[in-house]
């Protein structure tokens, strides 16, 4: 359905009520009930919104994703919410009132700059992905902070606005960047999958740069493996992880030009750059810290073992080692019982020997996929031990590291 007018109307809502929380495998006959009495389509688009709506609890909470609609590339794509709601306090800290969200697909950051007090126009150009932006913006109550317009960004005025945020389309072949239609006319996008250029998003990183540059502030949400050295010189470059898992990157306008930094959620606990050089390579120590994914994006590493008083177990690979325990919200620690080259027969007696059943792989720096190490080394009668071996390399030395979280 490219209408989402028939599931606002009352016969639509009180579908919506009755399917809420159907399971896939009860859909059939939900289906073939219903349809006796309401129209097939309306039926279909009903199941079909509940089910964006149980895989949207993710990322907005059972309660908000119950309530909104949704496109099937809105949930795959839009902000988690979490990171919304980060993003739209840190523009509120700075004074900003009014924003405009520039290709703001399904409406999800909208609907955290609103829950802040800011009042926003968020435009996108395709009329589906509009029309569910100004519905959840109706159904969360924020109606009146929210004025949705379907339009294309490169014609929309923001001179007015304190501050631009622009999330454009990373992904080929249908909408992206938060379900965000493409917005600027020949964007030069892929044929499908994610895109890594910054230059074929749509609209492009250069013509968002310059809308951020026109206002007194602005963030544009960009792909966390964005390089370096694509960072303005204007920008301050943010790169954010929830819950261990980084989610994008935001440069900031109007904020501290030059600046990097890594922010972990929840929290927010935030790491700055020092301009610190790479740290040095050391023998591997009693513990192994492995840095947040946002912090080794931000390049940071360096800052984090120094803080941990440690080095790298090897130039190349993103591993801190150190002789003491020490806590900190940027990097997990392992205590580690042992060091040895890479050999699955000797992996496999060692763990007879310590009864491990339950063991973890990690890599950084190796081929072997973890699955079939594990398969391979378990022994067949589990044991009650736990543990965790790190694929890696040591001094260029392709080694084994196993131990347990401190």
């Amino acid at each position: 359905m490219n209408d989402l007018a028939p599931l606002l109307t009352p016969e639509g809502r009180a579908l919506l009520d009755e399917v809420r929380g159907t399971a896939p495998v009860d859909e059939l006959a939900v289906a073939t009930r219903l349809r006796r009495e309401h129209p097939a389509a309306l039926v279909s688009a009903a199941l079909g919104q509940a089910l964006l709506r149980q895989r949207a609890a993710a990322k907005f909470g059972a309660e908000d994703a119950g309530r909104m609609f949704f496109t099937p590339n809105g949930v795959e794509q839009s902000t988690r919410a979490s990171v919304a709601t980060y993003r739209a306090q840190r523009l509120k800290a700075l004074g900003v009132r009014s924003v405009a969200d520039l290709c703001c697909g399904i409406g999800g950051d909208a609907i955290a700059l609103a829950r802040a007090g800011i009042r926003v126009l968020a435009v996108d150009r395709d009329p589906l992905t509009a029309q569910t932006a100004r519905a959840n913006a109706d159904a969360l109550g924020l109606a009146g902070l929210v004025e949705v317009r379907e339009a294309d960004v490169t014609e929309v005025d923001t001179a007015s606005y304190d501050a631009v945020f622009v999330d454009p389309a990373r992904r080929g072949g249908g909408t992206g960047g938060g379900a965000r239609s493409a917005s600027v006319r020949g964007g030069g996008r892929a044929t499908g999958g994610r895109i890594f250029d910054p230059e074929a998003y749509s609209p492009p990183l250069s013509w968002a740069v310059r809308a951020a540059l026109q206002a007194p502030h602005a963030a544009l949400k960009v792909a966390p493996g964005i390089p370096h050295e694509a960072v303005p010189a204007e920008a301050e470059a943010e790169w954010i992880s929830d819950g261990g898992d980084v989610k994008e990157a935001v440069l900031w306008f109007g904020t501290e030009p030059g600046a990097v930094r890594a922010t972990l959620l929840p929290g927010p606990r935030t790491l700055l750059s020092r301009g610190l050089p790479d740290p040095e390579v050391r023998p591997v120590g009693r513990y192994l810290y492995e840095p947040d994914g946002a912090v080794i994006r931000a390049h940071l590493v360096a800052e984090v073992a120094e803080d941990l008083e440690g080095g790298l177990i090897d130039p190349t690979i993103a591993y801190i080692t150190a002789d003491g325990r020490h806590v900190t919200p940027y990097a997990s620690a392992y205590e580690i019982t042992d060091q040895l080259p890479f050999n699955v027969k000797k992996l496999k007696a060692l763990l007879r020997e310590r009864e491990v059943g339950v063991l973890t792989v990690k890599k950084r720096g190796s081929a072997v996929e973890p699955e079939e190490l594990r398969r391979k080394a378990l022994p067949k009668r589990h044991g009650p031990n736990s543990a965790t071996v790190f694929l890696t390399r040591v001094a260029g030395a392709p080694t084994m590291l196993l131990g347990h979280p401190a």
